[in-house]
């Protein structure tokens, strides 16, 4: 009985390290046998394990959670998990990091970095204005409708494909890009946090939050939760203009 075997792919990686005097980018190519369903980060890991174990790159959940694997593919930012080769007829993935983040090594970028100043930035928590809470009582309720509008911008992971993807953020390192206003948007619409739209302008109110954005679509484009980003932004910036 025969084995058909599966197609030769090429997996070429740009490598630098920046902490190194002596490293340079450059690209590396992997030549490989593809697997049903294989993945690009099953791709990866095999090339870790069985030809180049100075390889970077980071994962965490396998499942599109965590957000870890972004990278750009072929001039395109995704998740390394969610990208199956399968869908490159070439059998040719070219793979760089993640640009707008500070480099680690080779395709690991660090994005914690950024989205905790990007967090502080926005002040990314419900503001009750001092209100006491007593733990002992149940929470107060909320319309179901609101909830889950909440929620649904809630399921964004700062992956940072967003990010990365994002031509204002490219031209202006302050920008707090689309995951950043996303985050403005999730606590506007949280009937807990008592902040106004006057609060909200002082913090996005310029051309490195609501006003910076060029609507090129490619943050929701490439959203691997397919989050409602420039219906978002276009809310916002609906509502602040006014106070300009």
């Amino acid at each position: 009985m025969s084995i058909e075997k599966g197609r030769e792919i090429t997996i070429s990686v740009l490598k630098f390290n920046p902490r190194s005097k002596v490293s340079k980018p450059h690209f590396v190519d992997y030549k490989l046998e593809e697997t049903p369903g294989m993945t690009l980060f099953i791709a990866l890991m095999k090339i870790r394990e069985e030809y180049d174990p100075d390889l970077s790159f980071d994962f965490v959940c396998r499942a599109g959670i965590c957000g870890s694997c972004g990278m750009v593919v072929n001039g395109k930012p995704a998740l390394a998990c969610r990208t199956l080769i399968a869908n490159y007829p070439t059998g040719v993935l070219q793979l760089m990091p993640m640009p707008a983040f500070e480099l680690i090594k080779d395709l690991s970028v660090n994005t914690g970095k950024w989205m905790d100043a990007m967090s502080k930035k926005v002040e990314s928590w419900i503001v009750d204005n001092g209100e006491e809470r007593d733990i002992t009582k149940l929470e107060e309720r909320m319309d179901p409708d609101v909830a889950d509008e909440t929620f649904e911008l809630d399921r964004c992971i700062e992956c940072g494909i967003c990010v990365a993807s994002c031509g204002t953020k490219l031209m202006r390192p302050d920008f707090v890009g689309a995951v950043g206003l996303n985050r403005v948007a999730r606590f506007e619409v949280d009937p807990r946090d008592k902040r106004t739209a006057e609060d909200f302008y002082e913090l996005i109110g310029d051309d490195d939050g609501i006003f910076g954005c060029m609507s090129l679509l490619a943050c929701e484009d490439h959203c691997p939760k397919h989050l409602p980003l420039q219906n978002k932004i276009a809310y916002l910036r609906r509502k602040l203009v006014a106070l300009r």
